[in-house]
């Protein structure tokens, strides 16, 4: 259940008390006196058999007594009360309930958990939505709504306030009352028991009245629900989010690098990257963060500035606490043009910086401000300023401000300003405010503020790049890889051999060092011979995870010689070490000579809320110490992977340096996307390592590879935060005329093929399925319609073979449902050229039978009333045609597909 009667929740007309009270400071006193003080409209409707008025408002004995069916409920009551009061206000008609009262498994108490159950199964039947328990309440100031016990309210404004914790809740409404800042939402969560973090962003991410959503998570209960939703919202508007619990460990027991380096929190900043969300670090810089973006927002709209900074300042220290400040946090100073140093250099005194930061001296007067700031609004290598001043006794500090205000005057250019200070900065901090140029008290603080729109531009840019096809080595062997996993399986051993792991490595097209068995020192010898000399052997026991710790690795042997005495050695000292591990053999592989070669590592490991993650960094035996390391969700394609390997240390040496040549980045990128794609085929892999993967400008090569595995608990993807591509969807297929067609779930590497499809359709076509004149689909538009979320949307692209045997892309249909799934739209194109030979009717099939496969309860669809053809498919299908729509030149279809 998702956005089903939230409506009720958010914006009742009528609500009822159940426990209201007369007691001083009780809960139910409290929430009373707010709610009967806050302003609502509607009727409030007081609860209590022991009073006849609660507040000099008339109260009722019972629910039953109540005079209407209320639209929201609100209890606090004892706990082994409320189920059975949820099941009578279900019965009455009530359909949402906040249910303020604890004892629901809190900490994991049986009788509590209990009762939970027992609330959920009485909600159930009759569709009422429960908000808590345990929960501080719910404040809409927009209606005047405070169902809450909260001390103070709120004022009416328009970002939406999501928190797990109530003493957030009470911190924040303090905290906001003192500066005037406003919400149109306010949501305690509590147990999130039935209504959580996704529900409230499908439902928040649709309002207009929301500008921002912002979120204080403790933890993720419904990740994929969570996952899809916020990245919904975050296409619509900015979500930003603080997580507690940032130093808490989720792998302090792993068995492998991987596991020992994806830490919970990590993989919650991953998460929250992938959904284009912006994390930020307490409930102060959420704020800030919130008000720098809408500052933004209303001067460039959604394209955000790049991220080369420029610093004007008139003192050298803080323009050194700047740059540390911008240096600290990832981002870049600009390299300023040589017209723009030219132009500095004439206008300027001689001592000044004569680079970035530009120290204008602590003398400068306003003047001096407008010279140089001009010069750098006009530098091509500079995405923003950040303008400084320093109170001086020679200088006005707010005759500079007025003259950056003049300077920058309408010029779609970023600037950043802080005044330091604080009675001689005041006025110009003002000046600024009324200008709607963001401002900060400190240098740091501005840098912060910079960095976020940075960030959240990075993580939008994730949300609509286009990726392009990488790599090769054709579709993965999924059969070969397959039988080592099921053999292991079938043993009960956790870790396929080093020979079974490289063998589903190579399986996915993973380049890895030949490698095989040999039972006997002697036979150690002949293979190395025979696979080439100098060899390195690694003893073979299913108990052994790290061999080097047991001096189960020997390297550059040279002849088989040394790899005979070598083998015998090595089987002396891991008895000494691990006196009772079961020994397989040896496993032989010959020396690979990548001198200059960057270690590198890539992994999967299991998340416990999240599912696969995958992990990339600097690998070697000394990673943990390195922790140079990116975490990501898959799936994972071209460009989410290339910007995993883009935010770790080691991405600066695989550009080439001092000489060196470039690293094969994509032969890193394919071998991230093919650990994606084998995580999402085979569930029982819980955990990879690849360490060394060795990568040069001749390619990259993993040495050694391990896999832990086991007994899928869920079926296929459903383990998966982001469903991943749906294979089994692809299918073969003929048009009327038997052309063969293969069909398939679009990718997001088909935006050039779609691009292929528009093009190839008349401008009439276009406007058919657009419902405007188009040539070409924008980029932005492009991305959206090629990066679906599979588990709410799908689109199925219908392919022929080309003249040169390539894939052509002849039309696409679309699904996209509901949060509920109670209803889907449709859309279809079908390039202009193949119409006519019953590719539109096949398309439709096919989407309409996906649709009730995945249980949706209607198809619709919004057709321009000239387009008869469509229409007529329509009918054929069994769509009817209904009437009153707003637009008199469109009509809607319907297909009900229930039962």
């Amino acid at each position: 259940m998702t956005v089903r009667n939230l409506d009720r929740l958010l914006a009742p007309a009528s609500v009822a008390l159940i426990g209201a009270s007369t007691q001083p400071n009780s809960v139910g006193q409290v929430t009373a006196r707010n709610l009967l003080q806050g302003g609502f409209k509607g009727p409030i409707l007081p609860v209590n058999p022991r009073h006849t008025a609660i507040e000099g408002v008339l109260a009722y004995p019972s629910v039953a007594a109540l005079p209407i069916a209320p639209d929201l409920a609100v209890i606090a009551t004892p706990p082994d009360t409320v189920p059975g009061l949820i099941a009578e206000l279900g019965q009455r008609g009530t359909r949402a309930a906040v249910v303020l009262t604890a004892g629901f498994g809190e900490g994991g108490a049986e009788a509590g958990e209990r009762r939970r159950q027992a609330m959920l199964d009485a909600a159930r039947p009759h569709l009422l939505r429960v908000l808590g328990p345990n929960c501080v309440g719910l404040l809409v100031p927009g209606i005047g709504l405070n169902a809450s016990f909260a001390h103070v309210g709120a004022k009416p404004g328009d970002l939406a306030f999501l928190t797990q914790s109530g003493a957030i809740v009470t911190a924040l409404l303090d905290w906001a009352a003192s500066r005037g800042i406003g919400f149109s939402h306010l949501v305690s969560m509590g147990g999130m028991a039935d209504v959580d973090f996704g529900d409230l962003l499908d439902q928040l991410g649709q309002d207009p009245g929301v500008r921002a959503i912002l979120l204080y998570v403790e933890g993720v209960t419904s990740p994929r629900k969570f996952m899809s939703a916020a990245r919904a919202a975050a296409r619509t508007k900015p979500v930003l989010v603080v997580k507690s619990g940032r130093r808490a460990e989720g792998a302090k027991a792993a068995r492998s690098h991987t596991g020992a380096l994806a830490g919970s929190d990590a993989v919650y900043d991953a998460a929250f990257r992938r959904a284009g969300m912006l994390r930020v670090h307490d409930t102060a810089e959420l704020f800030d963060a919130v008000e720098t973006l809408a500052l933004v927002a209303s001067r460039f709209g959604s394209n955000l500035p790049g991220e080369r900074l420029a610093i004007l300042t008139n003192g050298g220290g803080p323009g050194v606490l700047a740059t540390d400040a911008l240096v600290d946090r990832g981002g870049a100073l600009a390299d300023l043009a040589p017209e723009t140093l030219a132009r500095l250099d004439a206008a300027l005194p001689p001592t000044w910086s004569h680079g970035n930061p530009v120290d204008i001296i602590g003398d400068a007067p306003a003047d001096r401000y407008r010279t140089a700031l001009d010069a750098l609004l006009a530098d091509p290598n500079a995405d923003a300023i950040l303008v400084l001043n320093c109170p001086t006794a020679i200088a006005d500090p707010t005759e500079a401000a007025q003259a950056v205000i003049e300077t920058i005057d309408d010029r779609r250019r970023l600037v950043l300003t802080n005044w330091l200070g604080a009675g001689a900065a005041a006025p110009g901090r003002a000046l600024f405010a009324r200008a709607g140029i963001p401002t900060y008290e400190t240098p740091d603080q501005a840098v912060r503020a910079f960095m976020h729109l940075v960030q959240y531009r990075r993580n939008q840019e994730l949300l609509r790049r286009v990726p392009r096809l990488v790599g090769g080595g054709g579709r993965p062997d999924r059969a070969a890889a397959r039988a080592p996993i099921e053999a292991a399986l079938a043993e009960g051993r956790d870790w396929l051999s080093e020979v079974e792991a490289k063998a589903v490595m190579r399986a996915y097209g993973i380049p890895i060092v030949p490698t095989e068995v040999a039972a006997t020192p002697d036979e150690a010898a002949a293979t190395a011979g025979r696979l080439g000399l100098p060899a390195a052997l690694k003893i073979l026991s299913p108990d052994i995870t790290h061999k080097t710790d047991v001096g189960g690795v020997a390297l550059d042997l040279a002849d088989p010689a040394a790899v005979k005495a070598a083998a015998e050695r090595m089987l002396r000292t891991v008895a000494r070490h691990a006196p009772d591990a079961r020994i397989a053999g040896f496993t032989v592989q010959p020396m690979v000579a990548r001198p200059g070669a960057f270690e590198l590592i890539l992994g999967i490991v299991d998340d416990r809320t999240f599912g696969p993650v995958l992990l990339f960094g600097q690998g070697g035996v000394a990673v943990e110490v390195l922790d140079d390391k990116a975490l990501g969700l898959p799936p994972l394609d071209e460009v989410l992977a290339r910007e995993m390997i883009g935010r770790t240390r080691v991405s600066r040496l695989l550009a080439g340096f001092r000489g060196r040549p470039p690293a094969d980045v994509d032969g890193i990128v394919h071998a991230l996307v093919r650990l994606s794609e084998l995580a999402a085929d085979h569930p029982e892999i819980v955990e990879v390592d690849i360490n060394p993967l060795l990568a040069d400008a001749d390619g990259v090569i993993a040495l050694d590879a391990r896999i832990r595995v086991a007994r899928a608990e869920r079926p296929g993807t459903s383990r998966f935060a982001i469903r991943p591509y749906p294979q089994e969807l692809e299918d073969t297929d003929a048009l009327q005329d038997g052309t063969p067609i293969r069909l398939r779930p679009i990718r997001p590497e088909d935006a050039p093929a779609l691009e292929a499809i528009i093009a190839r359709m008349t401008p009439e076509d276009l406007r058919m399925r657009f419902f405007a004149p188009m040539r070409r689909l924008p980029e932005v538009l492009l991305a959206r319609l090629t990066q679906i979320d599979y588990d709410r949307e799908m689109a199925l692209v219908a392919f022929a073979e080309g003249p040169a045997g390539e894939p052509d892309g002849l039309g696409v249909v679309r699904l996209l449902a509901d949060p509920d799934g109670q209803q889907a739209e449709f859309a279809i194109g079908v390039r202009s050229d193949v119409k006519g030979r019953g590719l539109g009717w096949l398309l439709m099939r096919r989407i309409i039978d996906y649709a009730r496969q995945r249980g949706i309860g209607a198809v619709v669809g919004d057709v321009l009333r000239e387009n008869q053809p469509m229409l007529d498919l329509a009918r054929d299908l069994g769509f009817r045609v209904e009437t009153g729509a707003a637009d008199p030149g469109i009509v809607r279809v319907r297909l009900d597909l229930a039962g």
